[in-house]
């Protein structure tokens, strides 16, 4: 009985053993966010090393996350939309880049043998060729409603608000699409100062697409992207 007695024991003790180690395993650390440098928020990038007539090498560098094996770095040309992925396990690289082009660019973390990530914040800048003074705005990006969000209209009616950003820190005025046309919303309001637009008349359960066009005071434009959002 005794012999019986001690074998229950160990045999929970064994159990409760394999448990916490368990628990300590399950424990796996995530990496953590990059935090961009180089090109700097709203930058002009006037000449990269090997800069050619129509392409430069511009070098992108950010801070080293820690639990981080590699990074996904992801830069995206503003002007027709296509984004390039490159993957390395260092904290910088040199990439060619046709100039004379509005870019963004984002880094992603990632863990090996893991599903975790953490991304970075999004930065823009400016490929400049030779000889260019003016610069065009930086596309606009949708702030409330968010691109693919919803909306609580007040009266059937909400408000929009964006925001835009310049190299040249020139802005002058947005034109404002807004409409049910997915392909070619209309024109809703010009030459607006401000960065936001209210008293909106809208229908409740409809989808609404919207984009803003940035004038600067070169009379240079960037058009956004076309971004959605479904009324409540």
């Amino acid at each position: 009985m005794k012999r019986l007695v001690l074998l229950t024991i160990c045999a929970g003790f064994i159990f409760c053993s394999c448990g916490k180690k368990g628990d300590a395993g399950s424990d796996t650390k995530s990496p953590s966010k990059p935090v961009l440098i180089l090109p700097a928020q709203n930058s002009v990038c006037v000449s990269g090393n090997g800069q050619s007539g129509s392409q430069s090498s511009i070098f992108f560098s950010w801070n080293a996350a820690t639990n981080t094996d590699e990074y996904e770095i992801t830069i995206k040309n503003l002007q027709t939309g296509t984004a390039l992925s490159q993957t390395v396990a260092v904290n910088q690289v040199s990439v060619e880049l046709p100039v004379n082009t509005p870019y963004s660019w984002q880094v992603i973390s990632k863990l090996k043998n893991t599903s975790g990530t953490a991304q970075s914040d999004t930065w823009k800048f400016y490929s400049s060729g030779p000889g260019v003074v003016s610069y065009a705005p930086f596309p606009a990006t949708a702030y409330q409603p968010v691109d693919g969000g919803q909306l609580q209209a007040v009266n059937s009616l909400i408000s929009l608000s964006w925001t835009g950003s310049d190299a040249d820190n020139d802005i002058m005025d947005y034109d404002i699409y807004f409409g049910t046309n997915a392909a070619s919303p209309s024109l809703l309001q010009s030459h607006i100062s401000s960065t936001s637009l209210s008293n909106i008349q809208v229908k409740p359960a409809g989808i609404y697409y919207w984009k803003i066009v940035t004038r600067d005071k070169q009379n240079n434009l960037s058009t956004s992207d076309i971004f959605q959002f479904r009324v409540k």
